[in-house]
């Protein structure tokens, strides 16, 4: 029995090192699809916001709720002056949630509505949030909303809704997903045509999509030939 000891820890050990060399090989293959904004680019026209609206069913809460600091929202454009009149100039940059790899929110949530996916996102579970807004106090860029009310939409209006995107209901927070629905499309799409991976350019956020000056592009960043590596390597 002594001597089976060695033979065992041997074995045990050759097979493991070439499974964690290809858990690494793999690990580095895995799609982290994050956003890079262009601040030059942006004129402030706020049409990523519209296009956001639209996508992610986000309702209008009117000027009175406005005032009450209930917006509701998943992505805003600041405005920032520099230098004195009359040589000061106007900058905008647009602000939605930054899927941070470290992301707070996910820590403080008692129940773990929120969670970093397969693909490096902050992503929402709606039906598991308690709405105690912890998430939104932990958030240092102020992108996570609370629905005070259950929304309606006066018809007409109600049939502009996007099926593939839920209607959150009262006491539940909500913020950027990047429109994960249509990551998931991408995806399956890729997968019918038997694909392993998504090619570039095919994951498209609302925003991105109807950008006119390209100020936000969206991709893979292990991908060093994507539309998002190649910015961010340029110095």
């Amino acid at each position: 029995q002594h001597n089976e000891i060695p033979k065992i820890q041997v074995v045990f050990n050759f097979q493991r090192m070439p499974l964690m060399a290809a858990k690494k090989t793999a690990r580095k293959k895995v799609p982290k699809t994050l956003a890079v904004i262009n601040a030059d680019n942006c004129t402030g026209c706020e049409a990523c916001v519209t296009a956001c609206q639209a996508e992610n069913n986000i309702p209008v809460v009117g000027e009175d709720e406005m005032a009450k600091g209930r917006e509701m929202q998943w992505i805003r454009i600041e405005r920032y002056w520099e230098g004195e009149y009359p040589n000061a100039k106007l900058s905008f940059i647009p602000m939605m949630c930054q899927h941070c790899d470290a992301a707070p929110c996910e820590t403080v949530c008692p129940v773990g509505a929120t969670y970093h996916n397969q693909d490096g996102l902050n992503a929402q579970i709606y039906n598991r949030c308690i709405g105690t807004r912890a998430c939104a106090v932990y958030c240092p860029y102020e992108v996570r909303y609370f629905n005070y009310y259950d929304h309606e939409w006066d018809s007409p209006l109600e049939q502009q809704l996007n099926p593939d995107v839920t209607v959150r209901g009262k006491g539940v927070m909500e913020k950027c997903t990047f429109c994960i629905q249509r990551i998931r499309q991408a995806k399956d799409v890729a997968k019918d045509d038997d694909r392993r991976r998504v090619q570039d350019g095919e994951m498209q956020p609302a925003c991105v999509q109807t950008c006119p000056t390209k100020a936000l592009v969206f991709g893979d960043r292990n991908d060093p030939e994507s539309q998002v590596s190649l910015p961010m390597e340029d110095p």
